[in-house]
This record gives C-alpha cells, sequence and structure tokens, in this order.
C-alpha cells in the first residue's frame, strides 16, 4: 500500500524483515531517495540510522561545503543528486554532478564545495553511523555548534536503540 511519508513522498510502507543476529522484527525503510534529498532545505538530515551504517541527506548552499574534516573509524560513500561541486579528497580534486558517487575510506582527509549557483544535494552513507539518529541540523554552522557541545555524538554500536 503507498502512503506518503513526513516530507509527502510516496513511500511504499514498512515491510517486516529480521534484522541479522537479532531475533526481533524491524520494518524495511523505503525512501525515494533522490527525491527527499531535493526536497530537504537541511545542511544535515540523518533519515535512518541501522546498527553499523548511517543514511544522511545533505544540502550545501551555493558557496558552501562541508569543512575540511576526517573521520578516523568511518567509511563514507557520497552520491550526488543535483548541483555542481568539487571533491577534495586525500590532496586530489574531481568536479562532482548529479549521478556521480565518492568513497572516502576512514582516516582520509576531504572536503566538498558547492561551486554551482545552485545548492549541491547529495546523499551519503557512514559505515558506522557519525552522526546522532534523527538529528537534524538546518546550517552548517548549526552542526558546527552541536558537534563541538557533544550533542552529535553516534549511537553507540552493537544493541543501541534506533
Amino acid at each position: 500500500m503507498q502512503t506518503r511519508n513526513q516530507w509527502g513522498i510516496p513511500s511504499f510502507g514498512s515491510l517486516g524483515v529480521a534484522a541479522a543476529g537479532t531475533g526481533y522484527v524491524r520494518a524495511m525503510e523505503h525512501f525515494t531517495i533522490a527525491t527527499v534529498a531535493e526536497r530537504s532545505p537541511d545542511f544535515r538530515r540523518v533519515l535512518w540510522t541501522g546498527e553499523y551504517t548511517q543514511l544522511v541527506i545533505m544540502t550545501i548552499p551555493p558557496g558552501g561545503e562541508i569543512g575540511e574534516e576526517v573521520h578516523e573509524d568511518v567509511d563514507q560513500i557520497l552520491t550526488f543528486v543535483s548541483g555542481t561541486g568539487e571533491a577534495r579528497v586525500a590532496g586530489e580534486k574531481k568536479e562532482v554532478v548529479a549521478g556521480d558517487l565518492v568513497v572516502v575510506p576512514a582516516g582520509t582527509k576531504h572536503n566538498f564545495v558547492n561551486t554551482g549557483p545552485n545548492p549541491l544535494v547529495l546523499y551519503t552513507v557512514y559505515g558506522p553511523p557519525e552522526h546522532a539518529d534523527q538529528v537534524v541540523h538546518r546550517t552548517k554552522e548549526e552542526a558546527e555548534a552541536a558537534e563541538a557541545a557533544g550533542q552529535d555524538e553516534p549511537p553507540t554500536a552493537r544493541g543501541h536503540t534506533v
């Protein structure tokens, strides 16, 4: 049965699936990911957090950037939905556009910069989770303040509540 999620986007509901090794059933989440990402004005919005991975959408305004960073123990895969930008990974620079995917291995310095006139929209998967479950940061400044205050810590591995 088709329903609409909290953003008014068509969803096909939840299907019960057994979470590996848990013995309990969790609902499958379904997202029309490009549409959900395009409709979000937020710098960062965590859509889903699992035990080993996390799905996040981001919107970087024109002239903005994620900010140079290193995730010591977290791999990151970014897929670009719209806009144009520059990926800066391990000292290498590459233009990114809709449909591109960039892999950032754990421990690698990286940044993503919006070089175009429109928002740079993407979704990213972290493994393991990098941010607090269901967190929404409307701006980069809000995200940085939450991180500095220790308010954006990921759930603990194995057995956290999602």
